[in-house]
């Protein structure tokens, strides 16, 4: 024969609203019990010591938030009475902080070996300089004709 467990005296497991409010809104939040919405919102989720929130949304770094639960004990200063639960913060507000692009230097790319033109004077032609005033660009493949 068997003990009968004590588990019949403690009762369902308290649940609380949790409000979850973001800048900017519309960032996907989900509780470290597995509730998830979308910023503004609220979900209902058990009391627990070790409850979270991650607050996420694209272009913005990503925030946790830890959420404790707090039972009062039926002290005068506890509106509520004794026994009720809530939620520290509630509602959870997080500011996301826009994530930064990388900032590698760039690289000029490697020049290729001989793709540059040569700039030699072909044999019997004399080297001269650019004519400023010449239809052709300096370097041009083939001399000035005049």
């Amino acid at each position: 024969m068997s003990m009968p467990s004590f588990d019949f005296f403690r009762g369902a497991p308290v649940t609380e609203q949790l409000r979850i409010e973001s800048e900017p809104p519309g960032a996907d939040a989900r509780t470290s019990q597995g509730h998830s919405c979308r910023t503004p919102c609220s979900v209902s989720v058990t009391a627990a010591p070790d409850l979270s929130v991650v607050v996420a949304m694209n272009g913005y770094q990503p925030q946790t938030v830890p959420v404790r639960t707090n039972t009062g004990l039926g002290r005068d200063d506890d509106d509520e009475g004794g026994g009720s639960v809530r939620l520290h913060p509630n509602p959870v507000y997080v500011e996301l902080l826009p994530t930064t692009p990388s900032k590698s230097p760039k690289k000029a790319a490697p020049k290729k070996k001989g793709t540059a033109a040569a700039k030699t004077t072909p044999p019997g032609q004399q080297a001269t300089a650019p004519d400023p005033n010449s239809p052709y660009p300096a370097g041009y493949p083939w001399p000035d004709p005049r």
